[in-house]
């Protein structure tokens, strides 16, 4: 099993497939962004294939597909698919925006993506117009009415909870969730780059006692996957609601993963800079052995928790270059 030098079991592997995306969400990527990857630089499937197949060998269990938008990379399935068939691997999960979800729930289930988690910060068509930079909700929508329509269980939905932006809505999103079964995580928003740290922070604390009190909630001993999230559950059981607070009760203590960029940098944690290049191992003819003791090496470079507080000027790269 991999552990860092803090103790911790690092289990849980996050894999940017592109730094692209067909949103400009106003908290992870500026509107006018063009300095992205060339593709000659992006992991090809093989090469990911062969870096995750090698994090499996020594104990990751959980990977996750994000991007930038992963539905951006052409083929994706066909890397799912490949990725699924891992020894080793138990869970292989999928982030999206859901806009391009309806054409491709299909095919991503068949190939062995077992669960997917959907970034909707409104229900509100000009909200998320403003949020996104584009007419977005319907296509939203429509993605995840087809992942239902395909079988996904659970259906997570991200909201990145804003001051003024769209905190008036997340009563309606709670209602919304626990209409269609899904699981809403709601996201305190991270100063990475310009946008993160322009973005209106709103601490979960005052938003999880409301709910509390509104919904009934009580407290949910049963974990969702590998993330950070704390889960509250309506008294019947039925659905949960999970807090992600990397800013005002940060889980720093017990993370548990790492993110592989596109271009092959893994990035040893979001509010640090301890990165470890694998891209040059892999195209210099490195063997598995090697590629396993570079990957052992990374992990000790693990920080033991991020300067968000502290620091939040730090973190220049955006939240879509470091693989969500």
């Amino acid at each position: 099993m991999l552990s860092d030098r803090f103790g911790r079991s690092i289990d849980y592997l996050r894999v940017s497939v592109t730094d692209r995306c067909d949103l400009r969400c106003t908290y992870c990527m500026p509107k006018d962004f063009k300095d992205f990857e060339d593709p000659p630089d992006w992991l090809s499937f093989d090469e990911l294939e062969r870096v995750i197949a090698t994090f499996a060998r020594l104990g990751t269990r959980r990977v996750r597909l994000t991007g930038g938008e992963p539905l951006m990379r052409r083929h994706l399935p066909q890397l799912a698919s490949r990725l699924s068939a891992l020894p080793g691997l138990q869970d292989l999960s999928l982030s999206t925006n859901a806009t391009q979800l309806a054409r491709h729930a299909g095919a991503l289930k068949a190939a062995g993506i077992s669960r997917i988690n959907v970034s909707l910060d409104s229900l509100d068509r000009d909200c998320m117009a403003r949020i996104t930079g584009r007419d977005s909700l319907p296509q939203i929508l429509a993605g995840l009415q087809a992942a239902k329509e395909v079988g996904f269980a659970p259906i997570k939905i991200n909201m990145v909870a804003m001051r003024g932006v769209n905190d008036q809505e997340i009563d309606a999103m709670v209602e919304f969730c626990i209409e269609h079964a899904f699981v809403l995580r709601l996201i305190e928003v991270m100063p990475m780059g310009a946008t993160g740290k322009d973005a209106s922070y709103l601490g979960l604390d005052t938003v999880q006692r409301h709910l509390r009190e509104k919904f009934g909630l009580v407290p949910q001993a049963l974990e969702l996957g590998g993330g950070p999230a704390r889960y509250l559950a309506t008294p019947d059981g039925r659905s949960s609601i999970g807090f992600i607070t990397p800013m005002s009760q940060h889980f720093c203590a017990t993370c548990n993963r790492v993110r592989l960029a596109v271009d092959g940098t893994l990035y040893l944690c979001l509010g640090q800079e301890e990165k470890f290049e694998l891209r040059p191992l892999l195209r210099g003819g490195a063997s598995d052995a090697e590629l396993e003791q570079a990957i052992r090496d990374a992990i000790e470079l693990k920080p033991q928790q991020h300067d968000f507080g502290r620091q939040p000027e730090k973190i220049i790269r955006f939240m879509s270059q470091t693989g969500g």
